[in-house]
């Protein structure tokens, strides 16, 4: 499995990570069904595992826990909060580290910056960064995170406020062409050494026709690593196949690729980056005081 430096750290991370969302009843993966695929996972040199809370009440951190147990100093566990308040993340924490069954989270992130005043109740007084940095101070945590797939400049603003470790972003093919992080935060996150971590490359399944081109685009940017959800042994497998095949792409395909998914540039294809989740309309941009 090839490997990249975590950002301004030299730690290296596995070109592919472990998007947990998905190894949880709703997806019809069983607990034993999760701990196979997660132990298989590491087997195969995969060792970015990220997860959250919110993810089914628990049950992916949960099993994230069980499926990683004994293989700790092999792995780096990614979690998250999604409160905006110092004492709520804290105790988002506390209840991350027990259902994870470890005494420390490699890295800790605040959960999904979508909005201007999300941002601003981060950074003010009794915000979620002061969590952030009293936890790491505490050794319960070792780098600190943010993630968005939204509206790229509330990252930029971040990182510009603040020396994050990493950030999580949207980098499909097709976020390339709407409120792009490719475009917006990419470069600003690799002048400061924040490790760009890729999600939504499959863009909810709608790349599946295009899954080997989908993940050589996003694979070819300066990410750390891209996070695939799994909830099946063969999507690992086929997932780790194209990581180990993996060859930038190059400017040519990238034109090819675009010219075949441009009509999937939808608000309703592209819901994260929607007014709504469900809604079919546009995020608006809003004016920002900065």
């Amino acid at each position: 499995m090839l490997t990249r430096s975590f950002g301004r750290d030299p730690h290296q991370v596995s070109l592919l990570g472990f998007g947990a969302q998905r190894i949880v009843d709703e997806h019809d993966c069983t607990e034993e069904q999760a701990v196979a695929i997660l132990r298989r996972a590491v087997e195969l040199g995969v060792n970015y595992f990220d997860t959250a809370p919110s993810y089914s009440d628990g049950q992916s951190e949960q099993r994230v826990g069980l499926g990683l147990r004994g293989l700790r100093d092999r792995v780096w566990i990614a979690t998250k909060t999604g409160h905006r308040t110092r004492d709520m993340a804290l105790k988002d924490l506390e209840g991350s580290l027990k259902r994870l069954g470890t005494e420390y989270i490699d890295e800790w992130r605040i959960h999904n910056i979508m909005k201007p005043h999300d941002l601003e109740a981060v950074f003010a007084k009794g915000g979620a960064l002061e969590a952030l940095l009293e936890a790491r101070e505490q050794g319960l945590v070792r780098k600190l995170s943010i993630s968005g797939h939204t509206d790229p400049r509330l990252l930029a603003e971040a990182i510009r406020r603040f020396p994050f470790d990493s950030a999580l972003v949207a980098l499909s093919g097709l976020d390339h062409f709407i409120y792009s992080f490719a475009h917006e935060f990419v470069p600003l996150a690799v002048e400061k050494g924040v490790a760009v971590i890729g999600m939504k490359v499959m863009a909810l399944g709608q790349l599946a026709p295009w899954t080997e081109q989908a993940l050589r685009y996003t694979w070819s940017l300066p990410v750390s690593t891209a996070i695939l959800g799994v909830s099946k042994m063969s999507e690992l497998e086929a997932d780790v196949a194209a990581a180990n095949r993996f060859v930038p792409m190059t400017d040519i395909e990238r034109v090819q690729f675009f010219q075949e998914i441009m009509p999937l540039v939808r608000p309703d294809v592209l819901r994260w980056k929607g007014r709504e989740w469900m809604s079919g309309e546009w995020y608006q941009l809003p004016e920002l005081s900065w």
